[in-house]
């Protein structure tokens, strides 16, 4: 660490203005000078707070107002810290190295190990992942004989989570705060779960700020050494602020009160994680004496998509307000189309994609951006029938989507009982009881016999080398297997991937999950059903969607974005398209539903996200109808395209429903449905399943199901023969039937086990 000004360049002649000075615009240089007392710089989409903030950093070294040390930076993520570090060293060498600027989470941990003692915890503390916090958790409910099935650890989880976010520790909690969950003692297994933390030497990501808070507001010492030593304190991204980080930084800038923060309350979108818009509207009431600087010249978009996003946006109550303008001139309306439903949607967005692209746009600078992850799966299947190579930021591709394939690998087992990979993905998920040791019993006999591990199933189930409970749900599982291959000779695909999702208990075990990631999951395996439809037959479409995983990817090869308008926040595009603008859509009903007006307005200001996310074209798509929950329903156009200024917008096709309903064509690929003939060429794995069900049985089969071919060598073993078994100990021989024995064991009694796990006692 530097303990001088001795690395910084020289000051510029005292007339001249700091050359970092130059090029900004009034108020962004007003934002940078304003260096004492406390400054809200309300930054519009596109205004340059970046540059504000990096000069402003700048600026209070150079001119002497404090050491590097002497400045608290903080960011929301490592890529954003990195970058500002980088541009600040450029500007005033590598004394920006010592400047205190990261995350909220790793400047925290950085002054916890100062102070672990005073919350119970060594300075060697280890910090745990989302999977270590469960299983403590999970201990937790064990030992107080808590229902997991009842009460998932992952929702209990996310209630204490929350409670850290907005500060509060399990002191600071009634007992009935937890309301029901948990038989209502949730808040009493908070206290265990911290006091359990404190045992370990370890806390969660949660407890870095939290802790923090605890100790200088219990500790006023240890908080006047941090008002002594930090003169500065900056926050970018203010208005994504939650409760606990709001008020660790208020309790570092209360003495001097030299805190700038820079945000725009218009881009506040995080309230489901956690965020407080509040925090931001409230600014001048903490700090009394605030300066508030609004950067409105917009450097990014058009006049029409800064007009059509400042009228959509004034009709917020709960902001604190600013206009964007422009000195630029020109620029096309924000176009505004209707369209009969999504897969037209998606046929008129990827011909205008092909269109833009002719005239010499590169397909790097646009992007599709949805309100939900589901959408994304007609945008992928148009781009991939046009060719048009595309990326997915901030999510996966549709068909990569965990539950996704969990679904596919159902529907890859019906019509190939001899896929293993399949069999292992969903053996047991949701669970069923069929754990690891019980899939290394099937796995050494399939080997052994050199059978799938389907067959070996069917040949295990009857013998006991599984535990009971175990035999029983492996014995559940394949006769499940044969009843939905009974009925995908009678059912559509569609019809019969739901009726595997149900019986199966897949889509129960999302519906229990109380994350709030469950119900995305959901809505794609509604859009997996609504996209197998376009299918006649099971095998066509599995084929399509190895057709679709399987596609390579170019490195550094131009590529439309489709993201969410989650992800979409930082980013920016020529040409933006924007699906699904209808009600119930967008604006989402589930915000509607759940947090009334606030929800209607965190809607709105993703909507301005959305739009302010354009620099030259901006397209807003709606349908007239869409498969919603796997049910078609009529849609009004969203509320927001009323809000949106007519004349700034081409309502040209927006009046009437472009086209006419026209249903996909299903391409048939080579063959007739399962259970038919082969799918072209050569023996499938289908086909020698079918022949192997047909052959004439060796043994016997649960519960009287066809019977199958069991391949493998010769008996090894005689009656009389003694042998050993790793789980049943020494026996007799007593029977053979092909690669099944019958063994009188001294310890176990009598059992029938596979040849493939018995060895001969010399």
């Amino acid at each position: 660490m530097n303990d001088s000004f001795a690395d910084l360049p020289e000051p510029d002649a005292p007339d001249a203005p700091p050359a970092y000075l130059t090029g900004l615009n009034p108020p962004q240089r007003a934002a940078v000078e304003a260096t004492e007392g406390p400054v809200l710089v309300l930054a519009g989409a596109g205004t340059g707070k970046t540059r504000v903030l990096i000069t402003r950093l700048a600026h209070l070294i150079v001119t002497r107002r404090a050491q590097p040390w002497q400045i608290l930076a903080v960011t929301f993520t490592n890529r954003a810290a990195r970058e500002m570090r980088e541009r600040v060293a450029n500007l005033i060498g590598p004394v920006a190295q010592d400047i205190w600027l990261g995350t909220f989470h790793a400047l925290a941990a950085r002054l916890l190990r100062r102070h672990a003692e005073l919350v119970g915890l060594k300075s060697s503390f280890t910090i745990l992942d989302t999977d270590d916090q469960l299983r403590l958790l999970k201990q937790i409910l064990q030992a107080n004989s808590v229902d997991e099935k009842r009460w998932p650890a992952k929702l209990l989880l996310g209630t204490i989570e929350r409670w850290k976010d907005r500060g509060l520790t399990p002191e600071k909690l009634k007992l009935d705060d937890g309301g029901e969950l948990a038989g209502g003692r949730l808040v009493d297994l908070y206290r265990q779960y911290q006091e359990r933390l404190k045992v370990l030497n370890t806390c969660d990501f949660g407890d870095l700020l939290l802790h923090m808070v605890t100790i200088f507001q219990q500790h006023p010492d240890v908080l006047a050494e941090y008002h002594r030593k930090f003169k500065y304190i900056l926050v970018d991204e203010y208005q994504d602020t939650n409760v606990v980080q709001y008020l660790w930084l208020r309790l570092l800038a209360q003495q001097s009160k030299n805190i700038c923060c820079v945000g725009d309350d218009d881009q506040s979108i995080y309230a489901w994680r956690g965020a407080e818009i509040d925090n931001i509207l409230k600014f001048d009431k903490d700090f009394p004496d605030a300066k508030v600087i609004r950067l409105e010249q917009n450097y990014r978009s058009t006049a029409p998509i800064l007009a059509a996003a400042g009228h959509l946006i004034a009709h917020n109550e709960g902001r604190l307000g600013k206009t964007l303008w422009t000195d630029q001139t020109g620029g096309a309306p924000v176009k505004v189309r209707g369209v009969w439903d999504g897969s037209e949607e998606a046929r008129e967005i990827g011909d205008e994609i092909e269109a833009l692209q002719r005239d010499g746009q590169s397909l790097g600078d646009m992007a599709i951006l949805v309100r939900a992850g589901f959408q994304t799966r007609e945008f992928e299947e148009r781009l991939l029938t046009l060719g048009v190579p595309y990326r997915v930021i901030g999510g996966l591709r549709f068909y990569e989507r965990a539950e996704v394939r969990d679904a596919v690998a159902y529907l890859r087992l019906i019509a190939q009982p001899d896929d293993d990979l399949a069999f292992e993905r969903i053996v047991n998920t949701p669970r069923r009881g069929i754990g690891d040791v019980a899939l290394q019993t099937l796995h050494r006999a399939a080997r052994a016999a050199n059978l799938s591990l389907t067959l070996a199933a069917y040949d295990v189930v009857t013998t006991d080398e599984l535990k009971p409970a175990a035999r029983k749900a492996v014995s559940r599982f394949l006769a499940d297997f044969d009843r939905w291959r009974q009925l995908a000779q009678g059912l559509s695909v569609a019809e019969l991937t739901e009726q595997v999702l149900d019986d199966s208990g897949y889509t129960a075990m999302w519906q229990a999950d109380k994350s709030p990631e469950a119900p995305g999951r959901l809505e794609n395996l509604k859009e997996l059903v609504r996209a197998v439809e376009e299918f006649e037959t099971l095998p066509a479409f599995l084929e399509h969607v190895s057709l679709v995983t399987e596609r390579a990817e170019e490195s550094g090869q131009a590529q439309v974005t489709l993201m969410t308008l989650h992800a979409a926040k930082g980013l920016e595009f020529d040409t933006v398209f924007l699906p699904g603008w209808e009600e119930g859509v967008f604006p989402n009903q589930r915000s509607l539903d759940e947090t009334g007006a606030r929800g209607l307005e965190e809607e709105r200001r993703l909507a301005y996200v959305g739009l302010t996310r354009a620099r030259q074209r901006a397209y807003v798509f709606h349908a007239a109808n869409r498969r919603i929950h796997n049910q078609w329903q009529s849609l009004l156009p969203s509320r927001f395209i009323t809000e949106l200024p007519g004349d700034q917008i081409d309502l040209s096709a927006a009046t009437g429903l472009a086209g006419a309903y026209r249903r996909p064509t299903v391409e048939t690929y080579g063959g007739a449905s399962f259970g038919g003939s082969s799918y072209g060429g050569g023996e499938t794995n289908a086909e020698r399943w079918a022949a192997r069900r047909a052959a004439p049985s060796r043994g016997p089969v649960i519960e009287g199901k066809a019977a199958r071919l069991v391949s493998g060598s010769a008996p090894k073993f005689t009656v009389g023969e003694r042998v050993f078994h790793q789980k049943f100990g020494s026996g007799v021989v007593e029977a053979a039937d092909g690669d099944k024995l019958q063994v009188a064991f001294e310890a176990a009694g009598i059992k029938h086990v596979m040849a493939a796990f018995i060895e001969k006692m010399r």
